[in-house]
């Protein structure tokens, strides 16, 4: 009888109980932090025979160091944080149990869980109802006209503390995208956009740096279809980006230059100075709010919606936080009382010293980001 994480033990799935725990060993060098373990050679081979023969502890040290980056490539292809989640799980398990049919001589593992993972997400394209639009939810404000309505109301935000780590190792020479930039909210958004199997051809040639030859491999597909995918994918992507200029102007993460406009944005925001903040916006300026349909483009039309939300009396506290490698504020909205609940997630794309772009998501995503429902009241 073989030994098999099951659902009588904790009550979770069987792949769910695969994420328990990751592998670590020491690492002097880290600050009481350890690093986790990818099992090569004889090691790694003695690990793939137990796991073979049922044993879930030695299929998860095998498969644990790949679940960040897997997680992260999964939510690139399908553009939400859930899904993604879902997707992973779907991953561990189809592996646990085609186990018995991977060979270390064709592929390594990390190629084997990636043409699972890549397969899955297309699957779930496939077969999964998206998130509808949803209607205006902001009491006693009616909103402008918006400038057109976006197809891409599944987007959700990704937590930066979920991306340490899962680049995977060092940058692939292949490559033709940085980690950072190839989970920006703009990047991912444009991936949406493309046909599925352009998306995967994409995502696997100039993110993660797989051969040719492995992609095709990925997805059944022969050389040429594989190169012609591409091709189409990098024109459409093209279209929908940033130009590679204006790319260049967004500050380092973390920088003396991004923190002084998260901070003058924070202040006007709070203190709701119309004036101020219409100051840090560029020209083309563009909001989004997903799953509301609503895109609002240009500084005029911006500061219309915004005048509206401070002319309904509506004060908020803004809490920083960080999300697809860019700037990301909690919002809390003021009460009579003095409650401060939980009303929005805003993420920022900066372009030099202006805010070129705004997202707000729902408040339930508060919660992925180590943020409370609710502030103390003041």
């Amino acid at each position: 009888m073989v030994d098999t994480p099951c659902r009588p033990k904790t009550g979770r799935s069987a792949a769910a109980q695969f994420a328990c725990r990751a592998v670590y060993i020491h690492d002097e060098e880290a600050t009481g932090r350890g690093k986790q373990v990818r099992f090569v050679g004889q090691a790694g081979s003695e690990l793939v025979a137990r796991a073979r023969a049922g044993d879930g502890t030695a299929f998860q040290q095998l498969t644990e160091p790949y679940r960040r980056e897997l997680h992260v490539h999964c939510y690139r292809m399908l553009g939400s944080f859930q899904d993604a989640e879902d997707a992973v799980q779907d991953t561990m398990l189809a592996a646990w149990h085609a186990l018995g049919g991977y060979s270390e001589e064709r592929a390594a593992l990390r190629t084997w869980l990636y043409k699972i993972a890549t397969n899955r997400c297309l699957n779930a394209l496939r077969s999964i109802r998206r998130r509808s639009a949803r209607g205006w939810d902001v009491p006693n404000v009616e909103p402008p006209e918006p400038t057109r309505l976006g197809e891409v109301v599944w987007l959700q935000p990704y937590p930066d503390d979920l991306l340490e780590g899962a680049a995977g190792g060092p940058a692939d020479p292949a490559a033709r995208y940085e980690q950072a930039e190839a989970v920006s909210l703009a990047f991912v958004t444009a991936l949406q956009l493309l046909p599925p199997r352009q998306v995967a051809v994409l995502i696997l040639r100039d993110v993660l740096g797989f051969h040719a030859s492995e992609v095709a491999d990925m997805l059944g597909s022969t050389l040429e279809s594989v190169t012609s995918a591409l091709k189409r994918a990098r024109a459409g992507l093209q279209r929908r980006l940033p130009a590679a200029a204006d790319r260049r102007l967004t500050p380092a993460a973390g920088s003396p230059a991004e923190v002084a406009v998260v901070a003058k944005f924070v202040s006007a925001w709070e203190s709701a100075d119309l004036d101020a903040l219409v100051a840090l916006l560029t020209d083309d300026v563009f909001v989004s709010m997903p799953p509301m349909p609503f895109e609002y483009v240009g500084r005029e039309v911006v500061a219309r919606f915004c005048a509206l939300l401070f002319d309904a009396g509506r004060r908020f506290d803004l809490v920083p936080t960080r999300a697809n490698g860019q700037p990301a504020l909690g919002v809390y909205l003021r009460a009579a009382d003095g409650s401060r609940r939980g009303t929005g997630f805003y993420v920022l794309t900066l372009a030099g010293d202006r805010i070129c772009a705004m997202t707000r998501f729902e408040s339930s995503v508060l919660s992925w980001f180590g943020l409370p429902r609710s502030l103390p009241a003041r």
